[in-house]
């Protein structure tokens, strides 16, 4: 199997392979493994059997992105705000901001319409802002709030008595059992979250432009259910944003 890109995303939780065309992702080949255990051999064993031209990385694990610019020989790009990504970056401190998020952003500017918020449910659950630029779409900044796994280990981590649960939809907002009562804790109650953080966002955003929510990550889909705040679940945005990074961009770069 091959094609022109190998995408990757490095997260705190698990680290993302997928191989891509231009703009078009091969969602077929979509591959993940725990970012704990990522080395040179589980990397290997993911993408085995696939040839690509160029790697396109972002990567917000300092030392599991060390292993991974180890692990190829073809043309290399790193995600940052010193490399192309489609937009402007509208922000004091370029650096501190995570390359998922201005890889969400990229994909905003490249398959939607600003102003757009992307909602990513990952280890965080973060907001990020895509303004009308002079010129161009801008990142403006964003929100950082804790994830849903998160909350939920702390749970039970630091009480005697209650159970890690897995997360779904409760059957009811008043629950008949620690784990019905903790589900709605965690699944209303981030809903609550989700639901004030936008509408503080919008109050702060200038103009009266139609406002695009995407969301993307893992509890996408459970929590966007209950929100008809958010317009759109895309759970591969970020690796779409990596893909229109890539086609942007002089693989001379490393």
């Amino acid at each position: 199997m091959s094609a022109e890109f190998l995408l990757v995303n490095n997260n705190n939780s698990r680290t993302k392979f997928v191989l891509a065309g231009g703009d078009l992702i091969d969602e077929g080949t979509h591959r993940a493994i725990e970012t704990a255990t990522l080395s040179p051999e589980t990397v290997a064993e993911a993408i085995a059997g696939w040839k690509f031209e160029k790697v396109v990385l972002a990567s917000v694990v300092p030392e599991k992105a060390a292993i991974l610019r180890d692990c190829f020989a073809q043309p290399f790009v790193e995600v940052s705000h010193r490399i192309e990504l489609g937009i402007d970056v509208d922000f004091p401190d370029p650096e501190t901001v995570g390359a998922d998020r201005l890889a969400n952003a990229a994909a905003v500017a490249a398959f939607h319409e600003a102003p757009a918020i992307v909602v990513d449910f990952g280890t965080a659950v973060t907001f990020d802002i895509v303004a009308p630029g002079a010129a161009r779409p801008a990142y403006i900044g964003g929100v950082i709030a804790p994830g849903l796994d998160v909350m939920r280990d702390y749970l039970h981590q630091r009480t005697a008595l209650l159970p890690r649960i897995d997360l779904r939809e409760p059957p009811a907002a008043i629950g008949k059992s620690t784990i019905d009562a903790m589900l709605s804790g965690a699944v209303h109650g981030y809903r609550g979250l989700v639901r004030e953080i936008l509408a503080r966002v919008r109050d702060e955003l200038p103009g009266n432009s139609p406002l695009k929510v995407i969301a993307t990550g893992g509890y996408a889909d459970l929590i966007a259910a209950g929100l008809p705040e958010i317009d759109l679940v895309d759970p591969l945005l970020t690796l779409r944003g990596l893909a229109a990074i890539g086609n942007l961009n002089d693989f001379s770069v490393s």
